[in-house]
């Protein structure tokens, strides 16, 4: 994948379990909207993620978004708004997005979406990570998936390393 467009959500959990680093290491280019930016530096934000944004790497880019279409983005908050309009905008490859009413817009609009378990997923299938361990260490944090989902993966991370 060359560009991706982050949503709040999957950055917020990469910086928490110590796997931020993946996404530049997974897409050529990692893109996210100031109010994401600003989601991820609000008071309210665990200190490290507020830390990190407010010192961001070299890898990530942000963009100002202006007049966000409105008519396909009713209900979503600022971030998961901007986060759409700008992966339209700049036609991007993929969108990284957890929160379920965002991901049904977004693929309403076309726009291929995946969220944080699938890019340790997919780290794990690159060698990068252990699925697992990955895991536990986001069971620590608020981050919540359907069970059978989790286990699906779970399962097939232990099977590979079988």
């Amino acid at each position: 994948m060359r560009l991706v467009i982050a949503d709040t959500s999957p950055v917020n959990y990469l910086i928490l379990i110590g796997q931020i680093e993946l996404l530049p290491q997974l897409f050529e280019k990692v893109v996210l909207p100031t109010a994401v930016q600003d989601e991820l530096g609000d008071q309210d934000a665990p200190p490290e993620v507020r830390k990190w944004i407010a010192n961001p790497p070299v890898w990530l880019e942000i963009y100002e978004i202006a007049g966000l279409e409105k008519d396909f983005i009713e209900g979503l908050d600022n971030g998961d708004a901007a986060v759409i309009a700008l992966a339209s905008r700049l036609e991007a490859d993929l969108l990284l997005m957890d929160e379920r009413a965002g991901v049904l817009a977004a693929r309403m609009k076309g726009l291929k979406v995946t969220g944080t378990l699938s890019i340790l997923d997919l780290a794990a299938d690159r060698g990068l990570l252990d699925f697992a361990q990955a895991i536990q260490q986001l069971e620590k944090t608020s981050f919540r998936r359907p069970v059978e989902v989790l286990e699906g993966l779970l399962q097939k991370h232990k099977e590979q390393r079988s």
